[in-house]
């Protein structure tokens, strides 16, 4: 069992890529197979695997969830009670409970099985920059 952190310091709402993070964690414990477990650990933000070569993905992603879920200064957030800390705060957790806070990826031969044009991101639903932290588990 290995356990690790990754930090990631985001720049606002957006998605941001660690693959190659994740991958050096493997080569550090020398892992042949198994599952590595991914974890976010944070209410505001979620995990994806999606693809890596069309930056294009990105942003029609991050448009399509600040439509579904807009600010709470939208119209048609009136019924949003929580307000607290502002308007993207409610919207980032709906977003939260919509996608996934963890991932089981497969890895063998100490490689990730991921497809050719997926890679891993954090989805940073927060418009203000943040730290968030990520948990790696063999």
């Amino acid at each position: 069992m290995a356990i690790g952190l990754i930090d990631i310091h985001t720049r606002g709402q957006g998605l941001y890529e660690f693959t190659e993070k994740a991958a050096a964690f493997l080569g550090e414990h020398e892992a042949e197979e198994g599952l590595l477990t991914v974890f976010v650990r944070h209410t505001s933000c979620s995990l994806l695997i999606q693809e890596n070569a069309d930056p294009s993905v990105q942003v029609d992603l991050k448009a399509f969830f600040g439509r579904l879920v807009p600010p709470t200064t939208d119209p048609a957030m009136h019924y949003i009670i929580h307000r607290d800390e502002g308007p993207d705060d409610m919207p980032a957790h709906i977003k939260a409970a919509l996608l996934p806070v963890s991932l089981g990826i497969p890895f063998a031969s100490g490689r990730l099985l991921l497809g050719t044009w997926q890679g891993i991101y954090l989805f940073e639903h927060r418009d203000h920059p943040h730290r968030r932290q990520i948990v790696l588990h063999l």
